[in-house]
């Protein structure tokens, strides 16, 4: 299986770039499956319906979140019924949404399970035992093609310690979140590729996606700063291309994918 998975689009900036560079991606790679984070897409704070239309229009298959993912109130209208949008699983039970799904095509099955880290977070249910549970009914190499967590957490060391946890049992662990692209690609011991963070899709000439000039009055002066908004020159996408054995489910592959704005590119 071939997955395109692209880091946190934030802001205008990263969906139209987004939109615009995907036709590249998809005849130059021609992916089974394109995911994003999404959780940061309506102008920074959240996602809404109709962003999510023109991602998925765009050829996006699947939009995982995080701990933004409540903070377009629009998204209570259809998260419940829009099973390509996903929620951290480890929220508190009956929260909207979902943490996990399998989606199927060209008769390959993926499972794609959005979890949050605990560290510097949101108190929520062990990510460790949240996946376990699912992962238990969801056998790579037998009831699915291949599968992936989405890790959404600020410590690397807990991104780590789920890749390793899992390593041998899920085809891709991507940690997302920190808006930085990580230079640690790599396929563990056991066969399941990793990265630490993804990145971001937006303007790198920024703090992590906001205006840098009025993010700094905050850093500065320590106090409530209004009006800061996302940053809106031309943006960088980032994220990675991975390809997996379609019989054992495991990685053979992992490249990571920088093309455009303010970022050096390692992609042509």
């Amino acid at each position: 299986m071939k997955i395109l998975f692209f880091g946190d689009i934030f802001g205008r900036s990263g969906r139209d770039t987004l939109i615009k560079k995907l036709p590249y991606f998809k005849k130059k790679l021609n992916p089974d499956f394109i995911l994003v984070n999404g959780e940061n897409a309506s102008h920074g704070r959240g996602i809404s319906q109709i962003i999510c239309k023109d991602l998925f229009d765009s050829g996006i298959d699947i939009i995982t979140g995080g701990n933004h993912i409540f903070d377009n109130k629009d998204v209570f209208n259809f998260i419940n019924d829009e099973i390509r949008l996903l929620r951290p699983i480890n929220y508190p039970i009956d929260t909207p949404g979902n943490g996990f799904g399998v989606y199927e095509k060209n008769q390959k099955k993926l499972l794609v399970i959005n979890v949050m880290g605990r560290i510097f977070m949101n108190p929520l249910d062990d990510p460790f035992e949240s996946v376990k549970k699912i992962l238990n009914n969801h056998l790579l190499g037998k009831d699915i093609t291949a599968s992936i967590i989405d890790m959404h957490a600020e410590a690397t060391s807990e991104k780590m310690a789920i890749g390793h946890e899992f390593d041998g049992k899920v085809s891709l662990v991507v940690g997302t979140h920190t808006h930085i692209p990580t230079a640690d690609a790599h396929i563990l011991n056991n066969g399941t590729a990793y990265i630490s963070d993804l990145g971001m899709c937006g303007d790198y000439d920024s703090i992590i996606g906001l205006d840098k000039n009025k993010s700094l009055e905050k850093f500065k002066k320590k106090i409530p700063i209004s009006g800061i908004s996302p940053a809106s020159g031309e943006a960088s996408i980032s994220g990675v291309f991975v390809e997996t054995n379609d019989e054992s489910g495991l990685a053979m592959s992992i490249k990571l994918i920088i093309v455009g704005g303010k970022l050096q590119s390692t992609w042509s």
